[in-house]
């Protein structure tokens, strides 16, 4: 998977807020709220690129096994 950009979005205190409460009724985190609701709003519009990678999965990212010795 392509690493994920990062980006500076700068937002009204109060929609801030709000979106962090809404990603804590859904369990997500307030970044990946925001990226549910850009990709939701993508698609409705119709413009969600088809090479557009799946959402990030969700919890912690997988334990890499250790290296192996031979």
């Amino acid at each position: 998977m392509a690493e994920r950009k990062k980006v500076l979005l700068r937002l009204d205190p109060a929609v801030h807020d709000a979106i962090a409460r809404w990603a804590a009724d859904e369990l997500r985190s307030t970044n990946a709220q925001i990226e549910f609701l850009l990709r939701r709003a993508l698609a409705e519009a119709g413009r969600l690129p088809g090479s557009a990678g799946p959402p990030a999965r969700r919890g912690r990212p997988p334990k890499e096994p250790p290296p192996e010795t031979g």
